[in-house]
């Protein structure tokens, strides 16, 4: 077990968090805003490895642009909602190649660097999952 101490609205709280359970977080304090504190701070740390592993193929996909081929991923799960770029089309770093919807949001999905699009992987309407490759360039 390792014990935290959280502070929400200026209010010290010491929390200790079970490893290898699920939910059982107990708060030290009888303060009623301590449970309600605790379940959002465990959830934090798990859940900011996710989001880092999604752009760990981009950086990989980076010294592959060197040997010819460089892979535009998804960085999240989503909804492909429009295609911006065409096959042949030559594109700058950061020019929006797709859009991804993902929770109700519309993001660009840019070219990592300059070059000519090799393919585009889908199609608008397309449920994609984070890492997948949506499209690659020369």
């Amino acid at each position: 077990m390792k014990t935290y101490t959280i502070t929400v609205n200026g209010k010290a709280y010491a929390v200790t968090v079970e490893e290898g359970a699920a939910a059982p977080v107990a708060a030290v304090p009888a303060a009623a805003p301590a449970p309600v504190a605790a379940p959002a701070a465990a959830p934090a740390p798990a859940a900011a490895p996710a989001p880092e592993a999604a752009p760990a193929p981009a950086p990989a996909a980076a010294p592959a642009g060197a040997a010819g081929s460089v892979k535009v991923t998804a960085p999240m799960p989503g909804k492909i909602v429009g295609v911006k770029a065409a096959v042949g089309q030559a594109v700058k770093k950061g020019e929006t190649v797709l859009v991804l919807e993902a929770m109700k949001m519309e993001n660009d999905i840019v070219a990592p660097q300059d070059g000519t699009v090799a393919s585009i992987n889908v199609s608008t309407g397309d449920a994609v999952e984070s890492g997948a490759v949506l499209a690659t360039l020369n």
